[in-house]
């Protein structure tokens, strides 16, 4: 999918000092996500999340497999990526001269009391799965708001929040969000295995942590090429590129919306 407007603002929406960026970037200088991954000081699942994110935010993919090379193979960006990239840059140079302008005592206009009156330049949360997705739908429920979301690759979810929530956030249909859901919510299976309560996704197994004593950890690639973090029971036997299922609560989705 092309890299649209909104896409953009969201992978950039954390600032481009966010390490996301700093191994997106590490990426494009190395050909190798391992290498990036030693260069930003993080290991190399640290790395593929960091990815897997901006990608998701981003609505796209932003790095692609290499063929060939002394190493057998690597990454590359790819046009969307190196979008971002060009992007991140044009901010840097901006928001330096913001803050020169700031430590040089200019007045804020947005307060006119010249000190600055500054939003958080990034939000840093637990929650793995971050995606953008738009509202199909809003139904009113006893206590609570039923939203019905439409994520980039065209898949339903339905998300409960309060009232409160739905006039704060001026929920309606059309709305752009982003959706965030804690990995640990996610349960993943194999197709058949029974239904579970909840929101359902298909995809396919990408990476399978090696412990298998415990719940284990896998990242979901959705058929529009996103992705998605969860656990499955060890007695799942799920293996890498097998189909899989992703549950998750309805109310355990969190949206947000751009002030």
């Amino acid at each position: 999918m092309p890299l649209t407007s909104s896409g953009l603002a969201q992978a950039l929406s954390a600032s481009s000092t966010d390490k996301r960026i700093d191994i997106l970037r590490r990426i494009g200088e190395a050909g190798s996500i391992s290498e990036a991954a030693r260069r930003a000081g993080v290991s190399y699942k640290a790395a593929w999340q960091a990815l897997e994110t901006l990608s998701n935010l981003a609505g796209t993919a932003l790095v692609e497999k290499a063929v060939g090379g002394g190493g057998g193979g690597g990454a590359v960006l790819t046009a969307s990526g190196r979008r971002v990239l060009a992007a991140a840059s044009r901010l840097d140079q901006a928001r330096a001269e913001v803050l020169a302008a700031l430590a040089a005592g200019a007045t804020d206009p947005a307060d006119g009391k010249g000190r600055a009156g500054l939003a958080a330049l990034a939000l840093r949360t637990s929650m793995r799965n971050q995606m953008p997705c738009t509202v199909d739908a809003i139904e009113a429920c006893v206590g609570f708001g039923r939203v019905a979301l439409r994520l980039p690759g065209g898949e339903r979810l339905h998300a409960q929040v309060t009232r409160e929530s739905v006039e704060l956030l001026e929920l309606q249909a059309g709305a752009a969000l982003l959706l965030l859901c804690k990995a640990t919510a996610v349960r993943v299976s194999r197709p058949g295995a029974g239904a579970l309560a909840g929101n359902r996704l298909q995809g396919r197994a990408l990476r399978v942590a090696e412990d298998r004593r415990v719940r284990h950890e896998l990242s979901l690639t959705l058929p529009d090429g996103l992705h998605w973090v969860g656990f499955a029971e060890p007695h799942a036997a799920i293996e890498a590129g097998d189909a899989v299922e992703a549950w998750v609560d309805e109310n355990a989705l969190v949206l947000a919306r751009a002030a």
